[in-house]
């Protein structure tokens, strides 16, 4: 009996060791099967090879590896494969670049060698007249509507809300008696921004926290799976727009009044509204509405990670903070208040605007204490453009931590890179955080060093594509003068008026996708450098 026992349970561990050695074998099969499947799909009238790399497993590719590798998956497959290699993520073959060389070729391809790509549920969740989702003729023409709302003369009439609101905003942090968690903050910094300056709201506390924090709900689900059911990510996001659309379609008609009406006021929407009227373009309230959240989305999530690196930047470095005070100082921006500045007048102004909804700027007093104690006097974009060191420091940082860390594009048709073939069809991502940080412009590029953007070296002039926060060609960021335009004055106001130290022990790990942002937050005390 014993031996026959023996037998029985050798049969089954062979029965078990030969299952488990098909289900390998059928997997490595089923492997080399899908990764023979992309291989056929190159452009065989094309004799370049295709990018090295992997294809991952069937249907999932390596979106897997992605997720819990994080940036490590690309910088890993980078130094494996080059700086040109093909993948397979989120259910399509992707072939992933680095290298001004080759991020050039793709951004001035738009249109003819490759076109824009995003997520389904973005494009729903935007609509179908938001810029990002234009190409062609229609994308054309609708950047030279916006472009008028980020011209010089709008920047400039811009410029004392957005230092006002920057004030406020700044006066809550010093008189928090905990931390601020910075990224927070940011966002609600930016969304604030976006309403009171671009759209020229002037709402009720509690209204800006309401739309802000549905507005956080449509940005927390514009990655999501292309699922419309309820419960789902995407129902999620659309919900949120039909809610932020409907309090935009009540503001846009009064603001057709008003427009109509003549009155001297100027946002963004006054400035859209002048510019398509002169391009003969008619803009619908759908396009409107659309618009108005596009703005919010384009001046929301990337500055406020911006905003977020430039303040764990000037904690890191506080021999830089001590060069912007010296150049504050010597610009006449390091005074005490009270100094005689009509600018700062004319930011404040000499008497108070009246509570309607569209509206100038506004002191503090409706969203109760503390008012600024801040005694920057009022900011010009010319006092902004001597301010050398400082637009020094902001390009620093968005060199180093770059809100975005890449793009993705769909190749119209087949074309070379590095020498080998992107086949028509394939996803593009290219990468502007790997490029920064590997362009051969930049001497040390893992250090934090505002001087390489200095008259005596301007690292970035040895190769235009080395650096690429905001994109380039005609898909660059067209609001990227008025981010530039924030950091630079939120820089100046925290320099010239605050202190600050970090209230954890050690700084946060940066995680970058989506966007560049805290872990875990980044949590700083704030005060003013003087008693209130």
């Amino acid at each position: 009996m014993f031996p026959l026992a023996q037998f029985g349970v050798l049969s089954a561990l062979a029965t078990a060791l030969a299952s488990v050695v098909s289900a390998l074998l059928l997997l490595v099969l089923t492997q080399q099967l899908w990764s023979l499947r992309w291989s056929l799909t190159r452009d065989k009238e094309s004799s370049l090879p295709l990018p090295k790399g992997s294809m991952g497993w069937p249907l999932v590719g390596e979106t897997f590896h992605w997720l819990f590798q994080g940036p490590n998956f690309h910088t890993l497959r980078r130094e494996k494969h080059g700086n040109v290699f093909k993948t397979h993520l989120l259910g399509k073959p992707v072939i992933r670049v680095t290298g001004a060389d080759n991020i050039r070729k793709i951004l001035l391809g738009e249109h003819s060698l490759v076109c824009t790509q995003w997520p389904q549920s973005t494009r729903i969740i935007l609509g179908p007249n938001t810029l990002v989702n234009s190409v062609g003729e229609l994308h054309k023409r609708k950047r030279k509507v916006l472009a008028k709302v980020f011209s010089r003369a709008a920047l400039q009439a811009y410029l004392p809300r957005l230092q006002r609101v920057i004030k406020c905003e700044v006066a809550k942090w010093c008189s928090r008696a905990g931390s601020v968690d910075v990224y927070v903050a940011a966002k609600s910094l930016t969304f604030r921004i976006a309403v009171r300056v671009l759209l020229g709201l002037h709402l009720e506390e509690e209204r800006i926290v309401y739309l802000g924090q549905i507005f956080e709900q449509l940005m927390n689900n514009l990655f999501s799976l292309p699922v419309d059911a309820p419960l789902s990510g995407l129902r999620k996001g659309i919900n949120a727009r039909k809610i932020l659309h409907e309090h935009m379609e009540k503001i846009i008609q009064e603001k057709m009044e008003r427009q109509h009406a003549g009155d001297g006021y100027h946002d963004a929407f006054d400035y859209m509204l002048s510019s398509a009227k002169e391009l003969g373009y008619e803009l619908n309230i759908q396009e409107m509405k659309e618009t108005a959240v596009e703005l919010i989305f384009a001046a929301h999530s990337t500055t406020a990670s911006a905003s977020t690196s430039l303040v764990l930047q000037l904690l890191r470095h506080p021999a830089v903070v001590d060069r912007v005070k010296a150049e504050l100082e010597a610009e006449g921006l390091g005074r005490e208040s009270g100094d005689d500045d009509p600018a700062e007048k004319a930011e404040s102004g000499a008497g108070v605007e009246t509570r309607g909804s569209w509206d100038g700027p506004a002191p503090c007093e409706e969203d109760g204490p503390p008012r600024p104690a801040s005694h920057v006097p009022g900011l010009t974009l010319d006092r902004l453009s001597q301010l050398r060191y400082v637009d020094c420091v902001v390009k620093e940082v968005l060199r180093l931590l770059p809100p975005v860390s890449g793009g993705y594009r769909t190749a119209l048709q087949t074309f070379e890179l590095d020498g080998f073939q992107v086949p028509k069809g394939w996803s593009v991502m290219y990468s502007i955080r790997d490029t920064h940080e590997t362009a051969a412009a930049f001497h040390s590029p893992e250090l934090f060093d505002p001087d390489r953007f200095g008259p005596e070296l301007e690292e970035s002039r040895a190769s235009r594509f080395s650096y690429v926060p905001f994109g380039g060609g005609v898909r660059s960021c067209v609001g990227k003068e008025l981010a530039q335009v924030i950091l630079k004055t939120l820089a100046v106001e925290l320099i010239a008026t605050c202190r600050w130290s970090l209230a954890t022990d050690t700084f946060p790990k940066m995680q970058t996708v989506p966007i560049v942002h805290p872990v875990s937050g980044l949590h700083v005390d704030f005060s003013y450098n003087r008693p209130l």
